[in-house]
């Protein structure tokens, strides 16, 4: 028979009379893998679900015609095009295979919902366009009430009716971002959903959108083509291309619906999907830790029998191999565990997120080999990898070793580690300074940062030691001999309770890190917002990225007619490209931003910019070598061209940003105008309550978009980070699971092994009260080294980060260490330790005294 059979036999015999042993290890790896396995079938499922969206919804097209002059600032993926002639429309309609060419008017339209609040503009758009009457070339298919024919009448898409509590019949303001009284008419689904994601839709006339959404009547965004019968995409494209003017192209309707999938897929599905995977990864890598930690404690308690063994004739190789088998099959039975596990979280995924607002579009799950291959390779990769060194020390094991009387683990923290983990904690530090203040990266601070975390590992029994004794020390005082034994229980082993307490570390750690970081985020905000904002009251429409339709130019000076007010600033957005480059410009009046906001050191004048004049931060201008008197030209979406004198170079651009024009400027290239901020400030004598009162009433006839003082403005700006940390500390509890279960399955293997041990002390007049006691303190110490290692690193780590991206971004970072919440994860972490320790301490205490004590 060969090796590995008889390996086989062995391992399984092994299995079947130790099953307990390894269900610490099962559950680590079927959670990690279940994660991995969940996130993979969830992105597969949504992109299929959208490809199927966009495709059955843009069925009817078969080509679209839209300009080829775009812009494309940083933080966006399409970019601003330029609009079409609508009368091309009617060109292409008499070209042969054409049957039907629509104009697509489209801009942003931000609906206002039964409550009074805006629906929509957190992150995704809201849109609002004509209601297309071709049937085959519109999008959304009207599912209730009829097609809006007279001005004010609009059909929105049903999901956007029901967030708002909207319904046919309703009237209600829509913001363009100028406010629109509008009444509903008809409900719409888009490819059979009742939207495209959370993406809002209002469908006008074609005269409203044309009158709301363009800023010259007779412009489209596109123009739809449909086919004639017989004519492909590309025959259809190839037959239009000729007659189109200079600037314009025509792309098929499969290619604009990838353009659509591969814009959600790039701003929402990768970022979500990678997102998920990076918890993954940090759930196994602390699965890692639980996994090794379990199969060197079972070498170490089957060093006599696996003496026998080699006294017996069995080879290194057999032995090393038995213990490899044994962990391939836990890993096995394990990752098909977690691939159906995490083929019911992706269901239940699906079911959750319509029900908390995301409402995905339906569609079956998606399994793809790689989704069920990969986590089944990564689960097994990852035990196997865990149970190496163990096993190999298990090969090592000599057959004198037979002869000993406890098979208790001895190790402990040697001088070369003493020296490597020195040597890789300082070779870390140095890559960590160079990265973060000699030459700022964010690659080489992640590099320092791997190193250090290496560093605290191989480090870990050599501090172990020392700090469990001071953690342990009250211990004496308050639990007496009780707690002496649990502090010397924690000391027999520093390598074991270094192991034990890294995956409970790393968890830790990832946790403060984030919310080092995040509250670093929030004292970024606020001190933008305290330094750069010096006006009394601020005015916004809450939206990130896309989302939101912005506020009404003619708002700010409603405002500033007011008798309690100063002065109102709007600042407007605008796009061009600068020097090869497509730029966000500032469009606002700069005299009164001066007022308003603190730009730092000004060198020029911004209280005469006029049509040709612009202002420029420092930055920006020693980047393009311009200074005051310097000419720069600047490239619209309208295809023209113009030069402009910089009259201002400007320190500070947190809220101002990078290039300030004036409204006169920006007129005559101008699409959907809107101001995204407007700054209010108050004439002396005037409360902050009356003022923002008189504020409040005006505002409320432009859409009633939020107005706040500066410090509830800095606050709700941060108000994402919250939630983000949210959702961080919701997914980072699976690797603090996989960490508890890490620790029960450590002290669960330690009663195993100290059997004997226990029996006696209970022969001796221990009571079982005294005996589970002296167990939870045991797991409340190794949780409190891992808790206190994870702080000190995840603190180190947080800054390194916030450093980092100090000095790779244009925005000052502020460090901040937030007390309380650091305070809270120590407690949970020390509640974690005693949670961990209740399974093993009851364990201990059922302990049969005579059994225990004639245990070998």
């Amino acid at each position: 028979m060969s090796s590995l059979s008889t390996s086989a036999r062995l391992s399984l015999a092994s299995l079947r009379a130790h099953k307990r042993r390894f269900a610490g290890t099962f559950l680590a790896i079927l959670l990690g893998v279940a994660f991995l396995a969940g996130t993979l079938v969830m992105g597969d499922t949504l992109r299929a679900s959208f490809d199927t969206l966009f495709g059955n919804a843009s069925s009817g097209t078969d080509a679209v015609v839209r300009s080829t002059n775009v812009i494309t600032t940083p933080g966006q993926r399409q970019g601003t095009r330029q609009p079409v002639p609508a009368s091309l429309a009617g060109k292409l309609a008499s070209t042969p295979g054409v049957a039907a060419a629509v104009p697509d008017i489209q801009g942003a339209g931000q609906l206002v919902g039964s409550d009074g609040k805006a629906i929509g503009g957190q992150g995704p758009p809201t849109l609002a366009g004509n209601w297309i009457t071709d049937r085959r070339l519109n999008p959304y298919r009207l599912a209730q009430g009829h097609v809006p024919s007279k001005t004010g009448e609009v059909v929105v898409n049903r999901g956007a009716a029901d967030k708002g509590g909207l319904k046919i019949g309703d009237t209600t303001t829509l913001r363009t971002p100028d406010p629109v009284k509008v009444t509903i008419v008809g409900l719409a689904t888009f490819g059979g959903e009742d939207g495209m994601g959370q993406v809002t839709f209002t469908g006008m006339t074609r005269a409203d959108a044309e009158k709301y959404l363009t800023p010259e009547p007779g412009e489209a965004a596109s123009i739809q083509v449909r086919a004639g019968p017989g004519t492909s995409q590309r025959e259809l494209v190839d037959a239009l291309t000729p007659v189109l003017p200079k600037g314009v192209e025509a792309i098929t309707g499969q290619a604009s619906a990838q353009e659509n999938t591969d814009m959600i897929s790039g701003q929402f599905l990768t970022l979500f999907t990678t997102f998920l995977l990076v918890f993954s990864g940090i759930a196994l890598l602390v699965a890692t830790f639980s996994i090794h930690n379990t199969f060197a404690i079972v070498v170490a308690q089957r060093t006599r029998e696996n003496a026998l063994l080699r006294a017996l004739g069995a080879s290194r190789r057999q032995v090393t191999a038995a213990t490899l088998v044994e962990a391939s099959a836990v890993a096995v039975l394990a990752s098909l565990a977690g691939l159906a596990g995490g083929i019911g979280i992706a269901a239940g995924l699906q079911a959750l997120f319509p029900v908390i607002g995301f409402p995905f579009p339906d569609g079956a799950l998606v399994i793809s080999g790689l989704s069920m291959l990969l986590p089944i390779a990564v689960g097994i990769l990852v035990c196997l990898g865990s149970a190496l060194l163990p096993a190999l020390r298990a090969g090592r094991t000599a057959p004198l070793a037979a002869l000993r009387e406890t098979a208790v683990d001895q190790s402990g923290a040697s001088r070369r580690r003493a020296v490597l983990g020195t040597a890789l904690g300082l070779a870390a530090i140095a890559v960590i300074l160079v990265g973060v203040l000699a030459t700022p990266s964010v690659w080489l601070a992640g590099l320092g940062s791997v190193l250090i975390l290496a560093a605290f590992v191989v480090l870990g029994p050599v501090a172990s030691s020392r700090a469990v004794r001071v953690l342990g020390s009250p211990l004496d005082k308050l639990r007496g001999v009780t707690g002496a034994l649990a502090r010397r229980n924690a000391l027999r082993s520093p390598k074991r309770t270094a192991a034990t307490a890294s995956a409970l570390m790393i968890g830790v750690a990832v946790v403060s890190l984030f919310t080092v970081f995040g509250a670093s985020l929030k004292a970024t905000m606020d001190q933008t917002v305290s330094r750069s904002f010096a006006g009394d009251v601020a005015v916004s429409s809450p939206s990130f990225g896309a989302g939101g339709s912005g506020l009404s130019p003619g708002l700010a000076p409603a405002i500033a007619r007011q008798p309690q007010v100063a002065t109102a600033v709007g600042l407007g957005k605008g796009v061009a490209d600068v020097d090869g480059a497509g730029r966000a410009l500032t469009v606002t009046d700069p005299a009164a931003l001066a007022r308003s906001f603190d730009l730092g050191t000004v060198r020029g004048s911004l209280d005469h910019l006029g049509t040709t004049g612009i202002a420029i931060t420092k930055k920006e201008a020693g980047k393009q070598h311009l200074e005051p008197g310097s000419t720069a030209r600047l490239a619209f979406t309208d295809g023209r061209r113009q030069n402009f004198t910089v009259r201002a170079v400007y320190g500070r651009s947190e809220l101002a940003g990078d290039y300030v024009i004036t409204r006169e400027a920006w007129a005559p290239h101008r699409a959907q105008d809107s101001d995204t901020l407007i700054a209010v400030t108050f004439k002396d004598g005037v409360s902050t309550a009356d003022g923002k009162a008189a504020v409040s009433k005006i505002a409320a006839a432009y859409g009633n978009p939020d107005v706040q003082t500066r410090d509830e403005y800095a606050k709700s700006s941060a108000s994402g980070i919250d939630m983000m940390l949210t959702l961080v500390y919701a997914l980072l509890a699976l690797a603090v699971l996989i960490a508890l279960l890490g620790i029960a399955n450590t002290l669960t293997l330690a009663v195993h092994e100290r059997t004997r041990e226990l029996g006696l002390l209970r022969a001796v007049g221990q009571s079982r009260a005294q005996l589970r006691a002296m167990v939870r303190w045991e797991s409340v110490l190794v949780a409190a080294f891992g808790t206190a290692g994870g702080l000190l690193l995840g603190a180190f780590l947080g800054w390194v980060l916030v450093e980092a991206s100090d000095g790779t971004s244009d925005s000052a970072f502020a460090f901040a260490l937030p007390p309380f919440q650091l305070v809270v994860v120590a407690l949970v972490g020390l509640a974690a330790g005693a949670l961990a320790g209740l399974r093993p301490a009851r364990r201990a205490a059922r302990l049969d005294v005579l059994r225990a004590i004639a245990t070998e």
